[in-house]
């Protein structure tokens, strides 16, 4: 037995729901990709292709949730079962895409490049705690036009766990398919034993850009899981209140599983997310606030309500170097994702409001 926390309560959580199912239809999700728009309006939603707005009516939806798995696994290189999406199994990643590096020689932030990925990478399979990798540095030391596929190439030639990773581009996802097809021998037995989910995020509010849109398209058809990365700050880009941030992530999420079931059902995809409470004194976005915590507890609830498998952004840290303030940070989002039954939690290592990485904190 092991216990839970639950801040909802089953009629919350059914109004939530109810209402995030209402922000689909009015004002509606704008959607920046023409075959999602298409693949949308087949299914019954009303498209505006001029605005580039659509409006999801409750039952496309719900028809989406019902080919949407329960759960799934990820697998080592190896074949064996390494992660497993569903229930109320817990599971640790370092997080991704980190701009900064805390230095180990003079404990000061720069950006990373490739040794500093592959010192990572070896550091994580040696981590009991950690069940899969992450592509979470970017380096700085390489173009930008392939940033996403050079960091995942550096972490196949090192990992044998699986990978949290996402494409920068449209272009290059085929290309890190095929870096992964070759990493565990055919198509078939990557299609049959993924070894990677890939991030796609919604733009709060609202909000499908081109590339993330096709970038959840195109894993659906290459049966590539799917983690959806909503991202509403409450008081910014979301309403201030908790409970509205919540309802907006719903309803983000609920296009985003609505467009991937569309593309391919029965593809598997997460409920996840990186939402933070805004700091509107400072203007930062707080990842180790006990408000961005409640937050993600609470829409864990809604996916698991949903019977989708779910994710969130904890056990990390505001703070910019490895101290008091990073533990107990770490500490109390640690025990919050484990309560809650959050099926992948990305975090630890994180540090400076989810932009630097640091080994002595993983």
């Amino acid at each position: 037995m092991r216990p839970t926390v639950e801040l909802l309560g089953s009629d919350l959580v059914e109004r939530i729901i109810a209402e995030g199912m209402a922000l689909l239809v009015d004002p509606g999700v704008r959607v920046h990709n023409e075959e999602a728009l298409g693949l949308l309006a087949e299914a019954g939603a009303d498209v505006d292709r001029e605005e580039q707005i659509a409006r999801i009516p409750e039952r496309v939806v719900r028809r989406a949730l019902e080919t949407a798995p329960s759960e799934f696994y990820l697998y080592a290189l190896d074949g064996q079962p390494a992660v497993h999406y569903g229930g109320d199994d817990v599971h640790f990643n370092p997080c991704s895409t980190a701009l900064t590096i805390l230095d180990s020689q003079t404990q000061r932030q720069r950006p990373p490049v490739t040794a500093d990925l592959v010192r990572f990478v070896k550091l994580i399979e040696t981590l009991p705690q950690m069940d899969a990798q992450s592509t979470a540095l970017v380096c700085s030391d390489v173009p930008r036009e392939i940033a996403d596929l050079y960091r995942l190439h550096v972490a196949l030639s090192y990992m044998h766990k699986p990978i949290v990773t996402g494409a920068f581009r449209k272009d290059t996802l085929r290309i890190m398919k095929d870096l992964l097809v070759a990493a565990v021998g055919d198509e078939a037995t990557l299609s049959a034993k993924p070894v990677a989910v890939f991030d796609v995020c919604p733009s709060p509010p609202l909000l499908w850009s081109d590339l993330a849109c096709q970038n959840l398209i195109d894993c659906a058809r290459s049966d590539i899981p799917t983690q959806l990365i909503s991202m509403p700050l409450a008081g910014a880009t979301a309403p201030v209140t908790l409970a509205g941030s919540v309802i907006q992530h719903a309803a983000e999420s609920l296009s985003g599983v609505t467009i991937c079931q569309l593309a391919k059902p029965g593809a598997p995809i997460v409920w996840g997310g990186s939402p933070a409470a805004v700091d509107m004194r400072k203007g930062t976005t707080p990842m180790g606030a006990v408000e961005t915590m409640m937050i993600d507890g609470s829409y864990a609830e809604i996916g698991k309500h949903l019977g989708l498998p779910v994710q969130a952004y904890m056990a990390l840290s505001d703070s910019k170097t490895v101290d008091y303030q990073a533990g107990m940070e770490t500490a109390m989002g640690a025990i919050i994702a484990a309560l809650s039954g959050l099926n992948n939690v990305s975090g630890p290592g994180m540090l400076d409001f989810e932009s630097c990485q640091s080994l002595e904190k993983l």
